[in-house]
């Protein structure tokens, strides 16, 4: 089973915080079929910005928003 994975980030209002300073210019780094390669794109994002500390790179577990079945998920509220 596939467990898709999206890498992002973007410069932080603060870098103790998760709020971004502009959403509209968050870097998309790509979807990644495993935890594996999404952290390796994760790490070399994170690495390549490393003298900016109000960027920060996430990795989204997406195959969790699409689990119906997993109690607490987003697509279980709309439905």
């Amino acid at each position: 089973m596939k467990r898709l994975h999206l890498v992002f980030g973007g410069e932080l209002v603060d870098p103790g915080s998760t709020e971004f300073r502009n959403p509209d210019d968050l870097h998309v780094v790509g979807f990644f079929p495993d935890y594996q390669s999404a952290y390796d794109a994760w790490k070399a994002e994170a690495q390549r910005t490393v003298d900016n500390a109000h960027m920060r790179y996430f990795i989204a577990h997406i195959h969790r928003l699409l689990d119906e079945g997993q109690e607490g998920s987003s697509t279980e509220q709309l439905g």
